[in-house]
């Protein structure tokens, strides 16, 4: 069993040290400066919640992982996305986001959602961000979706329907509000 187990982590070795490291898939804007894209968000973290009476829910999302991007124009093909968000069942939720890439560059954002039924729908707004992100403005959306509300307040969620775009080159940008 021993010999087994050492020549697949041999192997496995081999493969991962082979591999190399990958290039950043950096796909060029289009013609008018912007990189459109859609992905997936998928992200595990905790909620704490507080009950204000019988029908009102008020809770502070706390969350990071994947963000990975498809289309002819997007920004990057993945990045680590954090969240922290605040949401309260009458007025909707509230929440800024950081994308960090490969390279350590951050891309930063807005967030403004409302619960819709049993969908959690959520506008995005680019703000900023640093390295080749500087400048950036754009929107995005996508449906949030919980995979798992523990109730120690553990969660994982996912994206639906993410798309949006953004311009890095510091055209047309808005300061944060």
């Amino acid at each position: 069993m021993r010999v087994v187990l050492r020549r697949s982590a041999l192997l496995i070795a081999a493969l991962l040290t082979s591999c190399g490291p990958t290039e950043a898939v950096t796909a060029e804007p289009t013609a008018d400066g912007w990189h459109e894209f859609t992905g997936s968000w998928s992200a595990a973290g905790r909620r704490t919640t507080l009950q204000l009476g019988p029908q009102r829910r008020v809770s502070v999302v706390d969350v990071s992982g994947s963000v990975l991007l498809s289309g002819e124009s997007r920004p990057a093909v993945g990045f680590h996305g954090q969240a922290i968000s605040f949401a309260d069942e009458l007025t909707g939720m509230l929440g800024r986001a950081v994308w960090t890439d490969e390279h350590g560059d951050q891309v930063f954002s807005e967030l403004e959602g409302a619960r819709e039924g049993d969908a959690i729908r959520v506008q995005g707004r680019f703000v900023g961000g640093t390295g080749r992100y500087a400048g950036a403005t754009g929107e995005y959306a996508f449906e949030w979706q919980y995979l798992i509300e523990a109730e120690d307040g553990h969660v994982q969620g996912r994206t639906m329907g993410l798309a949006g775009r953004v311009r890095v080159d510091g055209a047309g940008a808005e300061p944060p509000r």
